[in-house]
Formats: C-alpha cells, sequence, structure tokens
C-alpha cells in the first residue's frame, strides 16, 4: 500500500508499505476512504511542531470503510463507515482518572507522536473508532474531527447564549468555532487581516467583522461591547503578541482560551489577569466530543459543505501543500481522496 511520510521536515515521500494486519482481537481494518489537511500536518510537514516526531505518517482527520474486524468487535461490522479518532490516553493517569484524557501524562496522538490516516489501509482499535452514517459522504467526514475541537473549545469556555464572544483569526479553526458558537445561540465576533475571510465569516453567522490592519481592534471590540470587552475572546492567531492582546480585549471575570503551541513566551502582567479575575484557559484536541458532533452532524445542526473547497488525491499531496501555501490563491477546507 501507499502511504505518505514526512521524513524530516520539509521532506515528504509516498513509500509503499506492507498492509497492516489486525494483531489484536479489539482491531479492526480501515481502508481509508478520506483525510483532511490541518495545520498541524503543516506545522510537522515543516517542522515547526513542538511536539511531532519523525519520521511521521500524518494525518489525523480521517474517515473510512471497515474491510476485517478482529473476533472481540462488538458494534462494528464489515462494510460500517467510521471516523479516527486520533487521541490516544492511558486511562490510568491522574488527568485520565479525572476526566481529562486529551491531556493524559502519556498522551500520543495519531499522525503527530505515531503513524496517522494518510495511507490506504490503517488498524485501529474500536475505541478509537466511531460509527458515522451512510448517508454522510466522505468529505463531510472528515469535518467531524475539527468540529470536535471546536466543540472542546466551547466547552472550556463555558459558552452559554448570553455570552459575547470574540474569536481572533478567520483561518478554518476560526471559523469551525464560529459555527459552533452560533451553535450555541451566544453573539460572536471575529477578526482577521484578509477581506475575504471575513466576508465568508459573515456568511456563516458572525455578529461583527473586524479587519485588524484597518482599524484599532480594541477600540472597536470596546464599542461593541458598551465599553466591557468580549465575555470570552479565543486567540486562533496563535502568536506571541495576539496572547497578549487577547488578554486586552477581554471583560473583567471573562475567559481567554489560546489556542497556539507557540514556546516564545508573551509579555503579560500578572496584574491585568488578577486585578480582573480573568480565567485563561487552554484546550488541546478533544476530550469525548465525538459522539456529541456526529450528532450535530446527522441532525444537520452544522451545515459544513460550503467549508470544503477543493479535492486531491493523497498522491498529489505535494501539489496539495503548494496550492495550501500559495498566498494567491483561497482555500477553505483541502480533502485528500483515496479512492486508487
Amino acid at each position: 500500500m501507499k502511504s505518505l511520510c514526512v521524513t524530516s521536515p520539509n521532506n515528504l515521500v509516498i513509500e509503499t508499505r506492507d498492509l497492516p494486519v489486525i494483531k489484536s482481537s479489539d482491531e479492526v481494518l480501515i481502508k481509508v476512504k478520506a483525510g483532511g489537511i490541518c495545520g498541524s500536518d503543516m506545522h510537522i510537514y515543516h517542522g515547526s511542531s513542538p511536539v511531532a516526531t519523525y519520521p511521521r505518517v500524518i494525518g489525523h482527520e480521517i474517515a473510512g470503510e471497515i474491510i476485517e474486524i478482529g473476533k472481540d468487535v462488538i458494534d462494528f461490522a464489515i462494510g460500517d463507515h467510521i471516523v479516527m479518532d486520533p487521541v490516544i490516553s492511558c486511562g490510568t493517569c491522574y488527568q485520565c482518572r479525572i476526566g481529562r484524557k486529551n491531556v493524559c501524562s502519556k498522551l500520543k496522538v495519531r499522525g503527530v507522536h505515531i503513524d496517522g490516516g494518510y495511507q490506504e489501509f490503517l488498524v485501529l482499535p474500536q475505541k478509537n473508532i466511531y460509527k458515522i452514517p451512510l448517508s454522510l459522504s466522505w468529505e463531510e467526514a472528515i469535518m467531524i474531527e475539527p468540529f470536535t475541537i471546536a466543540e472542546q473549545v466551547c466547552s472550556r469556555a463555558e459558552i452559554s447564549k448570553d455570552d459575547i464572544v470574540f474569536v481572533m483569526g478567520a483561518g478554518p479553526v476560526g471559523l469551525s468555532i464560529l459555527k459552533m458558537v452560533k451553535l450555541y445561540g451566544a453573539t460572536c465576533f471575529i477578526s482577521d487581516v484578509f477581506d475575504y475571510k471575513l466576508q465568508i465569516a459573515k456568511q456563516y453567522g458572525a455578529d461583527a467583522t473586524i479587519n485588524a490592519k484597518e482599524i484599532d481592534v480594541k477600540d472597536e471590540i470596546l464599542r461593541l461591547t458598551d465599553s466591557n470587552g468580549a465575555t470570552v475572546v479565543i486567540d486562533a492567531v496563535c502568536s506571541e503578541k495576539s496572547f497578549e492582546q487577547a488578554i486586552s480585549y477581554v471583560c473583567s471575570a471573562g475567559r481567554v482560551i489560546p489556542l497556539g503551541f507557540n514556546k516564545n513566551p508573551s509579555v503579560i502582567s500578572q496584574l491585568s489577569i488578577t486585578a480582573r479575575e480573568i480565567d485563561v484557559r487552554g484546550s488541546r484536541l478533544h476530550n469525548d466530543k465525538f459522539p456529541k458532533v456526529i450528532d450535530y452532524f446527522i441532525n444537520g445542526d452544522l451545515r459544513i459543505g460550503d467549508m470544503i473547497t477543493h479535492r486531491f488525491s493523497f498522491t498529489e499531496i505535494n501539489n496539495a501543500i503548494a496550492f495550501i501555501e500559495d498566498p494567491e490563491v483561497y482555500n477553505g477546507k483541502v480533502v485528500l481522496l483515496f479512492n486508487e
């Protein structure tokens, strides 16, 4: 079978590997059908991920069909369509025992620490797959995992319909969070430096859009909130400066949710947090969010077809990467199709 392996930063090769085989009775063999390209895949490719190891088959937004099952597999059958949960936790550490397995002390993520789903076939334990209806297209299915991230963000922020949420950055992650925030019934503002992204955000239901290159963001947030500030600020820009700015945009007793893995320090005073009792809460991966998000998809609560903009055969991965990185071309979610 073919697999897409980042052997070292900026070196991605199409390898030929043996077909994987079921080794444990609770495993299934998957024929991979589609995979989404995520920003974290790009970071791994370029060597800017602080957590990835090499060589690595990337890909964690994966959907496929079960073609073989182990003898102890229950609730799944050959022919079922599934999505992969990339999070692997130990189940016994302190974090797992208190229900925070997404930050397990021995956490591993498929496509980051161990090989992921950009390969034609994949063996997975049944605890790391979720059944999806046959009516859901493979392209739609790969969007489930990104929305578990958005659902985790909303959960960490404890968003309610009474909140005024400000999302910094209208890239794929920011736009996914916007859709989820609006599903929660909250007011949502969003910023970016590109007008075309902000136009898309308006189509997705943003209550206000802010071009950070053209106007003073803090002044605009204060204007929109009667000088109070946003109750929740979500930093999807993920730079040292954006984290500092997020603290200044939030109101007293508000919540700031940083999403970045930037290791460079930001300059934030203790006073700016303690004097206003601001909660700063990280959000990583997801914590048992697949069932809820799958229900959103099945019930039509989340409509995501407009987010998928381009498709490539998985063997055209280098063309897909070049396309994503072309600043002259707008792209939303880029999907790899494994139909060879």
